[in-house]
């Protein structure tokens, strides 16, 4: 479990703070908006009413203490950048910020912040990939070159062997795991044989897996 500051209670912070809490992350919230953390505090470990471009509001949150803070505010692009600014001068460990530009991008980076996110050009690639392969369901960026598929598994492969199709020798595909009907196979061996409804998930170059998925359209 980790401790994360969520800074900003905007539409985005509110899914990012739904899923850290599903998956037992130890969540602070902090906005200016009284009525709303009144409405969400039942949720959270803790709830602060507070404007953290104030640097003596966030020295009292005890900054060093969480795993990472977030400053998922989108709308206002001055306070996101003294917020983040402001977490590194009171000791963050992390602090992962918003922007919705490459020159916001720049900025944030400039004055401490450790990762920049783009939700909404996140989305758009994502969808842009769905969009451009029937096998593609869903994706992870793991860096510039490599990421992480979930696949559903290729027409011409069903009923073939995975030492058959050699995904890692042929494709530079390494499967991790494959699905199917909720139940998952963790250990596969040389032998097994690829079936209707499986989803595979695999790691290797994003450029070479885009590759083959589009031409298996």
């Amino acid at each position: 479990m980790i401790s994360v500051l969520l800074i900003g209670m905007g539409k985005f912070g509110r899914t990012l703070g739904e899923q850290l809490i599903e998956m037992g992350s130890d969540v602070m919230i902090v906005d200016k908006n009284e009525e709303l953390i009144n409405k969400l505090a039942p949720r959270y470990t803790n709830a602060l009413i507070a404007d953290c471009m104030s640097i003596d509001n966030l020295e009292t949150m005890d900054i060093p203490s969480f795993d990472a803070c977030v400053v998922a505010i989108g709308e206002d692009f001055q306070a996101s950048l003294e917020i983040t600014s402001n977490l590194k001068d009171c000791g963050a460990k992390k602090v992962i910020s918003r922007a919705t530009t490459e020159i916001q991008r720049k900025f944030l980076l400039r004055v401490g912040a450790d990762e920049v996110i783009y939700p909404d050009a996140d989305i758009a690639e994502k969808l842009a990939v769905r969009l451009n392969s029937d096998n593609v369901i869903n994706y992870i960026d793991l860096d510039a070159d490599y990421a992480i598929f979930e696949l559903a598994v290729p027409k011409k492969w069903l009923k073939k062997t995975l030492i058959e199709v050699n995904p890692r020798g042929k494709y530079g595909m390494n499967i991790l795991t494959i699905k199917n009907s909720g139940k998952i196979i963790y250990t596969l061996s040389a032998d097994y044989v690829f079936q209707e409804g499986d989803q595979l998930l695999i790691f290797g170059n994003t450029d070479q897996i885009l590759a083959f998925t589009n031409k298996q359209k």
